[in-house]
């Protein structure tokens, strides 16, 4: 590992260094708080705006803020930890003193991906780190070999949804201490699991963000986002700017062990220099590590092909996107959803099949929703790098009641809906609890002062306005409070329900789901032409998986209604067996099986369903 810390406050034998960039600020002062530790401490200046100092007798547990030119003080900017909330003092943190056992461990590369995205306060009843530790051996047995913790960068109060975090380097306080951050990543790492982490650079939150506070320079003059104004990476003194978001990332991936960081909104992140910022961030990470991959993956609408190219073929050199198209076009065609920016998407088998062969739908096509091109050719991009999901934190917690897809349709097509997402040849996201069709919703919820906290709830509300289903401003009173500690309460997992039909049922559809997807050769291969994908009529879809060594799958999914498929005419003349039904009694209490003859092959759905049909090689 090629890194160690320059930002913040790390300790060594002879004290505690301190450096934050001021470059406004004509003196800056290291304040010591504590019994017995009470004292104030002048830091150099350097040419490049930085202050800094090593401070005798100085050591982890220690409290201190800093004094810009007599006034403050403030928390460090980039503070490993804040004890006592995002206002409070920082506390020096010895990232060098946690005794780890992952010395062997490798990382997990996209061909391995299956993720499992978790909010740690909601996760389970205690809601910390510690707490996740107790069921990391069942998401290994369950199937996934990744968990993606939401953001855990400390917030204002005592329960956030991730995306207001200020303290950019400290985990929540309400969590636990950074070793428990770091025992998490160790025990997973032991149960075969990697540990992404959702981190926020286009924004910061509403309360308790100090930057401005330290330099002018951190805020754009030119962007804004839908935050307000946007973060400055291309203006003047940006490059101090990306250093520290940069420099945020390599903190995670090297002080607490992580195997890579999900961006939000990348899209949000303005940079007209001739090196994208995230080009820049990607290599910094990728190059500060040696005999362990770690991921870098982006969230992002564009549709950006250049994103996960290589630097060669002038990309950014990212591993992997998130594309909301298949999530899109499945809620509109089995939920119904058409307002917003479902207004771009129809939902039928055809635009179905041709997003999961492209690896996204929108590819220059005029959007409605942009009311302009969006997307380019992704031709040649490999399908691993593709992220698909039928529910993640955002498509859920956006909603206004925090409904999940399986509350809204059959669970025969959630069922279908499954086998399609965990048989594609994309990376699979699940969201915690789908894989038991969690009965809990997962609201969006914060912990404001007050008057902040009301125009959020009110913001909150107005923000509905525009759907037909809360036009009427009596229905939208009834959207969750995101300030009552009920709401919060009530996006918790009930873990209880696993374990009981019809939930029992749904979780054991997964892991047979994964082990296949984790076992079968066809599924395994992940080149750009594993894979065929037709619409067989307009409620069916044909995916047909090709190994390099190996039988041909097939996985004919019947999203809605009843219908027949004949697959005749381009596989008949095989033989066929069939590997499963979403029929199977193991899988639902109320079983309706096909009609398959494996001669032709063709099948007879009476409702929803999929069938995986596997080649028989003599």
């Amino acid at each position: 590992m090629t890194w160690s810390p320059s930002l913040g406050a790390w300790p060594t034998s002879q004290g505690t260094h301190f450096r934050v960039w001021a470059p406004t600020a004509k003196n800056v002062q290291v304040v010591l708080e504590g019994a017995g530790k009470s004292a104030t401490h002048p830091l150099a200046k350097s040419p490049n705006g930085t202050f800094s100092a090593l401070v005798p007798g100085v050591g982890a547990g220690d409290r201190y803020r800093y004094l810009l030119d007599g006034k403050g003080s403030f928390p460090d900017p980039a503070s490993r930890f804040q004890p006592e909330g995002v206002h409070g003092p920082s506390e020096v943190v010895d990232a060098t003193k946690f005794g780890w056992t992952d010395s062997n461990w490798t990382g997990i590369g996209l061909d391995e991906l299956v993720i499992y995205e978790l909010h740690v306060g909601t996760f389970t009843p205690a809601g910390t780190f510690a707490a996740v530790i107790d069921h990391l051996q069942e998401l290994a047995a369950l199937g996934v070999t990744a968990i993606e913790l939401m953001p855990v960068a400390d917030f204002s109060g005592q329960r956030n949804w991730g995306y207001d975090g200020v303290a950019l380097f400290a985990p929540a306080r309400c969590y636990g201490q950074p070793d428990d951050l770091r025992r998490l990543v160790d025990s997973a790492h032991r149960a075969g699991l990697a540990v992404l982490l959702d981190v926020v650079y286009n924004h910061l939150g509403p309360d308790g963000n100090y930057l401005a506070a330290f330099s002018p320079y951190y805020f754009s003059k030119r962007h804004r986002t839908t935050w307000g104004t946007g973060l400055n990476l291309d203006g003047e003194h940006s490059e101090p700017v990306r250093n520290f978001f940069i420099q945020n990332a390599l903190h995670w991936i090297h002080e607490y062990h992580l195997d890579g960081l999900r961006l939000d909104a990348t899209h949000a992140l303005e940079d007209k220099s001739s090196r994208h910022f995230l080009a820049e961030l990607s290599a910094s990470v990728h190059s500060s590590l040696s005999g362990r991959q770690v991921l870098v993956i982006a969230e992002d609408h564009r549709n950006l092909a250049a994103m996960v190219k290589p630097q060669a073929e002038d990309g950014w050199s990212l591993d992997a996107v998130w594309t909301d198209d298949f999530h899109h076009q499945i809620r509109r065609l089995l939920a119904g959803d058409h307002e917003s920016y479902y207004r771009d998407f129809t939902g039928t088998m055809t635009d179905l099949a041709s997003t999961i062969r492209q690896g996204w739908f929108y590819c220059g096509q005029h959007s409605i929703n942009f009311n302009a091109p969006r997307g380019t050719d992704p031709t040649g991009i490999p399908p691993r790098r593709f992220v698909y999901c039928l529910q993640n934190h955002d498509q859920v917690g956006n909603r206004a009641m925090g409904d999940r897809l399986h509350h809204q349709i059959d669970p025969a097509a959630f069922r279908a809906a499954t086998v399609l997402l965990l048989c594609s040849p994309a990376t699979p996201l699940l969201f915690m609890g789908q894989e038991w069709a969690a009965s809990t919703p997962f609201l969006f919820f914060t912990d404001h002062k007050k008057e902040l906290g009301r125009r959020v709830t009110e913001g909150r509300r107005k923000e509905f306005q525009s759907f037909s289903a809360f036009s009427d401003p009596k229905t939208r009173e009834r959207i969750p409070d995101p300030q009552a500690v009920p709401t919060f309460q009530a996006s918790k997992l009930n873990w209880a329900e696993r374990d009981e039909e019809p939930h029992a049922l749904v979780y054991r559809l997964y892991q047979v789901l994964l082990r296949f997807r984790r076992t079968e050769p066809a599924l395994v291969t992940s080149e750009t032409g594993c894979f065929e994908v037709t619409a067989i009529n307009e409620s069916a879809l044909l995916l047909a998986r090709h190994a390099a060594s190996g039988p041909t799958v097939l996985i004919i999914v019947q999203l809605r209604g009843a219908g027949a498929v004949d697959l005749s005419e381009r596989w008949g003349g095989r033989q066929w067996q069939l590997h499963l039904t979403t029929e199977n009694p193991e899988f639902c209490n109320d079983p309706n099986a096909p009609k398959i003859d494996l001669s032709l092959p063709a099948m007879c759905f009476d409702r929803p369903g999929a069938v995986i049909l596997r080649e028989c090689l003599t």
